[in-house]
């Protein structure tokens, strides 16, 4: 008798070895088969902005700055409300620039007259405060009704930095979060009021150039840290007596 032959699990034909490469390519192909048989859901980088400063942009640009000042008929002349109120208009005017300051008084009003009295008195006020004359028009415009009392408008053009579109924007249920992204209201209001309380619009555009340093000041105040001392314009400023 010939002894009957035996192979080993390792000799069968037909049956690969299990290494690790294997393995994980047989995993990629059942993770890629898992997903061709669901619903196909795709991504998309970048398609829709998650950030406020892209949603709710700040744009510098030219903007009219207004100010209506209201003028009965028996006023004659400039009164402590009107000036206080022109001379916080003009605070923003920026003399540098020296954009054309408008000053317009109705016509065929009743108030016509203290009107016009109102007006020039607005001008030389605007000289007073430094507004070049070759800077300053004076125009009219006409009433919409002869028993109106319409105001004193006064006008220039200046550099502003503002958002594009209002507040309050809901497209959306904010409620619904499985993008896990800003809603699109978000940030607007903040944005509102950065723009509205920059001093120098060129500052959201970049850093400005440093000014030149006080030497001497500078060596002042490193002498008096420097020795300990305690300056004597902060002990006029401070409240707590040393």
């Amino acid at each position: 008798m010939h002894p009957q032959a035996t192979t080993s699990r390792r000799d069968r034909p037909g049956r690969a070895p299990l290494t690790p490469k294997t393995v994980l390519a047989l995993a990629a192909l059942a993770l890629a088969g898992a997903c061709t048989n669901g619903e196909r859901h795709s991504l998309h980088i970048g398609a829709t902005p998650d950030d406020y400063r892209t949603n709710h942009p700040i744009v510098i640009g030219e903007r009219d700055e207004v100010l209506d000042l209201p003028v009965g008929s028996s006023e004659r002349g400039l009164t402590g409300l009107q000036k206080a109120r022109f001379d916080g208009f003009l605070a923003t005017y920026d003399r540098t620039a020296a954009p054309v300051l408008t000053v317009t008084a109705p016509v065929g009003a009743a108030n016509e007259a203290a009107a016009s009295h109102l007006a020039h008195d607005l001008v030389g006020r605007a000289r007073l405060k430094g507004v070049p004359s070759s800077r300053i028009a004076l125009s009219s415009y006409g009433a919409s009704a002869a028993e109106s009392a319409p105001p004193v408008r006064v006008v220039f053009t200046a550099m502003r930095a503002y958002t594009a579109g209002k507040c309050g924007r809901w497209p959306a249920d904010i409620g619904e979060t499985a993008e896990n992204k800003h809603w699109a209201n978000f940030g607007c209001s903040a944005q509102n009021n950065l723009a509205a309380q920059v001093a120098n619009p060129a500052d959201l555009l970049g850093p400005r150039q440093p000014s030149e340093i006080d030497a001497e000041n500078r060596k002042r105040v490193i002498d008096a840290y420097q020795n300990r001392e305690i300056t004597g314009e902060f002990i006029e400023q401070s409240e707590i007596a040393y």
